[in-house]
């Protein structure tokens, strides 16, 4: 297995390896992908920035990082696919190799760490941080059927991916891991960015407030900012019953993956979390949090 420098700590801020640290060049970006140039705009104090609250310049902004930082060949999504913001998507990689290097002293990269990416999307966002920063081997499950073929696509068009990421469809939609994780395999890692929120109404509520914040003003007919489709952004019961099922199939599969974790948006869910973990006999529990601007994201991470 290759190996890389020993991590530094985490701090409150983006992580220390992430290499959108020091903000995006958008000069060169605009470089690598010329569409960019009629999204930038100035900001406040004059510098460069984008119109974050429109959803055509941040997939412009993604596919032009994803191109200069990351060195794919191809990546497209629809209009109507999440377009994930990439800095914290990258925090969530290098956490995995941190946890993963503590006994070892040192990052392990390489095809040897295999990692589980549930609900990857159409982006494929996960697998191509984790193969491009550490040579990772992904597997990734689906539920919708559009959004599969659009990974195996990216896929296909990257010869960097093409070895070290498969897709799978799960069928059924109620289960989180079984028809998944197949018999015989093991993963170093289970990953799982969940749907938040209840339903489209309380996704739009959302919305609303974000534009708000962005100093925008609603007339009529609000346009989301965020784009997604309903499995990307809602389920029924939210993340808490989505994550409440993800704890309790774990608990089938610990002998076959040394770490399962997620994303969580509401810390209020936390202590449920805790509690149904407790039940079901993990051995360990962690929360992380990492700070992307004034924004917290906490990883719920588990292992028996």
């Amino acid at each position: 297995m290759d190996k890389m420098s020993k991590p530094a700590p985490i701090k409150k801020t983006l992580h220390p390896r992430n290499i959108h640290n020091q903000g995006y060049d958008l000069d060169n970006l605009s470089k690598v992908l010329h569409e960019l140039n009629e999204y930038i705009i100035p900001s406040k104090t004059g510098e460069k920035t984008i119109t974050f609250a429109n959803p055509d310049a941040v997939r412009a902004l993604n596919k032009a990082l994803l191109i200069a930082d990351y060195k794919l060949e191809f990546w497209t999504i629809a209009k109507t696919n999440l377009c994930p913001p990439i800095p914290g998507r990258a925090d969530y990689i290098h956490t995995i190799a941190d946890i993963l290097a503590e006994k070892l002293e040192e990052i392990p990269t390489g095809k040897k760490v295999k990692v589980l990416d549930i609900g990857t999307g159409a982006s494929l966002i996960y697998p191509i941080i984790g193969v491009s920063t550490y040579n990772w081997e992904f597997v990734c499950s689906e539920v919708d059927k559009a959004s599969v073929n659009n990974a195996k696509l990216i896929i296909e068009r990257n010869k960097k991916l093409r070895n070290n990421v498969t897709i799978r469809l799960q069928e059924n939609k109620r289960n989180i891991l079984k028809g998944i994780i197949l018999p015989g395999e093991y993963y170093d890692f289970v990953m799982c960015n969940p749907p938040f929120f209840k339903s489209k109404q309380e996704a739009e509520l959302q919305n609303q407030k974000k534009n708000r914040n962005l100093g925008i003003k609603s007339e009529g007919k609000v346009t989301p900012n965020f784009s997604g489709q309903n499995n990307e952004l809602w389920c029924d019961g939210g993340e808490r019953a989505f994550i409440t099922n993800m704890i309790y199939e774990s608990k089938h599969f610990k002998n076959q993956s040394l770490w399962f974790s997620s994303l969580v948006s509401d810390k209020n869910n936390l202590k449920t979390f805790e509690m149904h973990l407790k039940k079901v006999g993990a051995q360990e529990t962690r929360i992380v949090e990492m700070q992307q601007g004034n924004k917290i994201s906490r990883l719920l991470i588990w292992k028996y």
